[in-house]
């Protein structure tokens, strides 16, 4: 295919909320240009954007595709992103590659969740938007009840480009507000009409139109002013539109129906005219906090957004050429990993289907063959030290345990699973040693339940689908002495042991052996037999099995036989004594506890803080959210077996717009701890279960946050992926 220069390239990733016709769009943008001579539908499976099996059968996008279509010399790479929440790693790779985001929303529903969240993320990575009212051709759809609803939600920056005029419900003209002239369409053919008699509506958003320009500039401005709203030629509204819409000042609004093709070729010509090009922007945020500019620089600099695990092709990359060329063959430097690398084949993506390129200039989209980069890695030529900032992704919130069908196929799950994090980077995987689980995380239930059916599909492996089991602990609540005796004698060599042991709590998570013995009653070299046998004890308390925690041992007495006395015998009488004194010293059973952050609007706040207290939760703060403007962030401390389906009841009373996870605390209990660190265990706090009508203390916790680092795998609710973190076990009375 013909190539591009960083000047006549636009990249546009497609957002909205589930449904709301973005790929029916993309299938309308690429037919208009000629890209394919046919167009699908999602319904019949056989769209361009929507090509993986999943995405047929739930007829819906489950990831970020590519495509690309050529209008009037300018080659525009589309991002299709996926709609649904549980799905938002796709979101966050396109619109991370795009420069513009092109934000659908249908005319019947209007403003929706997904059309918020999708204007946020833009807005946050500091990318320019548009709008585009999609399904003009259904029955009751509203244009002017969605432009109403666009300003109410996101400001006066909210400018009309493309507007219906509708009759009885029914769109009978298509008016760009640039030309002031009006359109029908006949199988996305516009043809010309005289246009309508609603003037006065029509002059309003003209002289909206002006407005939003003269803002852009002093010149303009000083004379719209002087001449009480002048209207300015087409080539300054067109000027001012672009440098509004690039600087952030302008949010251009068309509508257009993918399915019939109207308005099409006016959405195009507002992408190629006023969304900017890449050379336009900012530049790419590298890790150290600068910005490299588009095709400044004539060496190599390109980053991975976006990688796809096939079993039978290998691994496909999607790259972003921020500088330079890239060819095919040529040797790269992975700078995040320092490992050279020589591209396979270029591709330009058409969804699926494929066409091999030569070459690519900065601003471009490509695929590439045998790379082993990961999304986010950074490619440069020999001896440039730059390296791009890395995408930040929802962190998993929702658990499930996982094991093969077939026990042929246990040894494919690791790999499998391997393969798919490296997709998707929303997807975390860990084998917990203590609960002898595999656990897999994603966003949703939705999530995992495509993921394990993509393992099946992709790569043979059918799982069966659990419950993580939550990994409690033991504790005891009193001091106690007892009295551990080994004796066996039958024939030979007999075995003796006698200790006594005073068993209390502490603050260690480890457990804290002393000895007291006086007058030699045990000698010092049965100690460390002594303390072996308790420390092996203690993998399994008296009330459940679970490992026991915040426990020291003192020997105090005890006897032993000069010959049939041995560490054998110590051990045993010291696990006999440990039974019999945990048995008497109140045992208790923890139960792990998590930190809580929930990001939610103000208006679910108390839905939300019910929904806490209704599980055993406390509510420590709220706060206005550093991340996302508008929301609140409120700070609980739930127990883990509460948190399983948090995150579907979080989406489902902040109707998709919050989300939660959760940290590991450090707790004290009037000011004092209880309890003190383990490592490489679980990695969550602990509260005591008691069995009797003991009350609450949680409004005597405070909390903090424990620092951690290394590679641990989570349990329901343990959000941070692959950790390994000092625990605090905390005496809690629930």
């Amino acid at each position: 295919m013909k190539t591009y220069t960083c000047k006549n390239i636009r990249n546009i990733a497609l957002a909205g909320h589930g449904g709301s016709g973005k790929t029916s769009v993309a299938e309308g943008l690429l037919y208009k240009c000629g890209e394919i001579e046919r167009m699908g539908r999602v319904s019949d499976g056989n769209s361009v954007c929507d090509y993986d099996p999943e995405e047929i059968k739930r007829k819906i996008s489950l990831g970020t595709s590519l495509a690309y279509c050529q209008w009037k010399d300018v080659k525009i790479n589309i991002l299709d992103t996926p709609g649904q929440f549980d799905f938002a790693a796709g979101l966050y790779e396109g619109i991370s590659a795009a420069e513009s985001v092109v934000i659908a929303l249908p005319a019947k529903d209007g403003v929706q969740v997904g059309t918020i969240k999708a204007y946020r993320e833009a807005i946050k990575h500091g990318k320019a938007t548009m709008f585009v009212v999609t399904r003009m051709e259904e029955e009751n759809s509203n244009f002017y009840k969605c432009l109403e609803e666009l300003k109410t939600q996101f400001g006066p920056s909210i400018c009309p480009i493309v507007v219906p005029f509708d009759k009885y419900g029914t769109v009978e003209s298509y008016i760009n507000l640039l030309e002031m002239k009006a359109y029908t369409y006949d199988n996305g053919i516009p043809t010309e009409v005289p246009m309508p008699a609603s003037e006065n509506r029509l002059k309003g958003l003209r002289a909206a139109m002006a407005e939003a320009v003269a803002e852009t500039d002093e010149e303009l401005m000083m004379r719209y002013f002087e001449n009480e709203g002048e209207d300015f030629t087409e080539a300054e509204i067109v000027k001012g539109l672009h440098d509004g819409i690039h600087k952030g000042y302008i949010t251009p609004v068309v509508c257009c129906s993918g399915d019939t093709l109207a308005g099409i070729d006016m959405m195009l010509n507002t992408i190629i005219y006023m969304l900017p090009s890449p050379d336009e922007t900012g530049g790419e945020l590298c890790d150290d906090g600068s910005k490299v500019q588009y095709a400044s620089r004539d060496t190599l600099e390109a980053k991975v957004f976006k990688t796809v695990a096939d079993p039978f092709v290998g691994k496909l990359s999607y790259i972003k050429i921020v500088n330079g060329t890239l060819a095919a063959g040529t040797e790269v430097v992975n700078r995040t990993t320092g490992n050279l690398e020589k591209p396979g084949k270029l591709l330009s993506m058409q969804g699926k289907k494929t066409e091999d390129m030569i070459e690519a200039y900065a601003g471009d989209i490509v695929a590439a063959t045998k790379l082993s980069a990961n999304t986010g890695d950074t490619l440069t030529a020999s001896g440039d030290e730059t390296g791009f900032a890395a995408e930040k992704y929802p962190v998993p919130c929702f658990f499930k345990a996982i094991s093969a069908k077939d026990k042929n196929d246990e040894g494919k799950i690791s790999n499998a699973i391997k393969r798919m994090v490296e997709e998707d980077k929303t997807l975390s995987y860990d084998h917990n040693h203590e609960t002898h689980q595999r656990i897999l995380g994603g966003l949703g239930e939705q999530h995992l339940d495509a993921a394990i059916s993509k393992m099946k599909a992709k790569f043979g492996v059918d799982v069966i689908v659990s419950d993580p089991i939550i990994a409690y602990r033991e504790s005891i609540r009193k001091k106690v002495q007892a009295e551990g005796k080994h004796k066996k004698q039958s024939g030979g060599h007999g075995q003796y042991g006698h200790v006594k042991i005073e068993f209390e709590p502490c603050d260690s998570d480890a457990l804290v052996f002393e000895e007291k013995v006086f007058g030699g009653s045990v000698p010092k070299n049965y100690f460390p037999a002594v303390e072996k046998g308790l420390v092996e004890s203690t993998a399994h308390g008296v009330l459940a099995g679970y490992p026991v925690v915040n426990l020291k041992a003192t020997l105090l007495d005890g006897s032993y036989h000069p010959v049939d006395s041995s560490e054998q015998a110590f051990k045993m009488a010291a696990h006999i004594a440990y039974k019999q004194g945990l048995a008497q010293a109140q045992p208790c059973l923890l139960e792990p506890i998590c930190l809580v952050k929930v990001i939610l609007d103000d208006a679910s706040t108390g839905d939300i803080m019910t929904v806490i207290n209704k599980r055993r939760g406390t509510v420590l703060g709220m706060n206005p959210s550093e991340e996302e403007q508008g929301m609140t962030e409120l700070d609980a401390q739930m127990p883990q077996s509460e948190i399983t389906d948090l995150a579907t009841v979080v989406r489902q009373i902040t109707r998709g717009l919050g989300h939660f996870t959760a940290q590991f605390d450090q707790i004290t209990l009037n000011g004092a701890v209880i309890a003190g660190n383990m490592h490489g265990s679980v990695g969550f706090l602990y509260s005591v279960i008691v069995h009797d009508n003991a009350e609450f203390f949680h409004n005597q916790i405070q909390v903090g946050i424990v620092e951690f680092s290394g590679s641990r795998g989570h349990q329901q609710g343990k959000i941070t992926a692959f950790v390994q973190v000092s625990v605090q076990f905390v005496l809690v009375a629930v």
